[in-house]
């Protein structure tokens, strides 16, 4: 028995991007065009509950046995844009970090190495026929990498509190969902939103700003890391596309006095801004600002 439906699973936030029909090959463009007409499509949580069911047989799926046809779907400016779930390929890559970072004895307990051993060799095989694949979006638990916010602008911000029919803090109007929802990423009726969202250009920019200030000023650590990773994912796609950053589940777990007083992307500008002037101890307040934000949500995966 899996999660239960309508439960929401309130620990993962995602950068996502949607790139226009145009830059997909056949047969694929066709899949995705028919795909973005259907009426009822499945969300970022279906997925999550999916992927947790696959955790409970014995041994457990660690990974898909067939890649998903999903996607999350969106227009802009009358041009309809998909972001593929790509989920096989993002439990292979999930399930390296995990052998990376959880300690063995948990590890051991969840996936056994011998199922960890066949899905590593079942992507080696997979990677050797797909060389040029890549995840169009990322996720984070229990938290949003401040790497991230230095793609937006606050202006692009969007807020919606559970149960409202529209956003209610921060324009957007960079793109509208094409089944007129307007919740984005698959949200669920009446759930919280709180996303951001720009065009290709204005992402690529924006971190490129960004590095450079750091580069200047701070020169290396693991916020310089994180961008130069991020801006080579970036660099995969479509020129056109759109850049999404959406809490996810997170809304389930943060206040909604918390997030409408979250503007972190414009905490993130004010701290790169601060560094570009030279003002170092401002920007460390922004940067603590955001530091404390994010670990008493991270804190909250502990609590019983």
């Amino acid at each position: 028995m899996g999660p239960t439906p309508g439960v929401p699973v309130p620990y993962t936030a995602y950068l996502r991007v949607y790139e226009p029909l145009a830059a997909f090959p056949e047969p694929e463009r066709t899949h995705w065009a028919r795909y973005a007409r259907t009426e009822r499509r499945p969300g970022a949580q279906d997925e999550l509950r999916r992927a947790l069911a696959g955790l409970l047989p014995v041994p457990p799926l660690a990974v898909p046995e067939q890649e998903s046809g999903d996607a999350f779907v969106a227009e802009i400016g009358g041009v309809v844009c998909v972001c593929p779930w790509r989920t096989r390929l993002r439990a292979w890559l999930a399930l390296a970090e995990a052998d990376r970072e959880l300690p063995a004895p948990l590890l051991e307990a969840a996936l056994p190495s011998v199922v960890r051993r066949q899905a590593e060799a079942d992507y080696e095989s997979w990677r050797e026929r797909n060389p040029d694949a890549r995840p169009w979006l990322r996720s984070a638990l229990w938290h949003v990498p401040v790497r991230w916010f230095l793609l937006f602008s606050d202006e692009e911000r969007e807020y919606r509190k559970r149960g409202a029919d529209g956003a209610e803090d921060g324009a957007g109007g960079s793109a509208e969902d094409a089944d007129g929802a307007g919740a984005g990423g698959g949200a669920e009726d009446g759930a919280a939103v709180l996303r951001y969202r720009t065009p290709m250009v204005q992402a690529r920019r924006r971190l490129a700003r960004s590095l450079r200030t750091l580069r200047t000023e701070v020169q290396e650590g693991p916020l310089v890391d994180g961008l130069v990773d991020v801006g080579r994912w970036l660099e995969e796609f479509h020129p056109r596309s759109l850049v999404e950053l959406d809490y996810g589940g997170l809304v389930h777990t943060i206040s909604e006095d918390d997030l409408a007083a979250d503007h972190s992307a414009a905490d993130a500008a004010e701290g790169i801004a601060a560094l570009r002037d030279g003002d170092t101890e401002r920007a460390g307040d922004c940067f603590e600002v955001l530091t404390d934000r994010w670990r008493a949500v991270q804190e909250r995966q502990f609590a019983s």
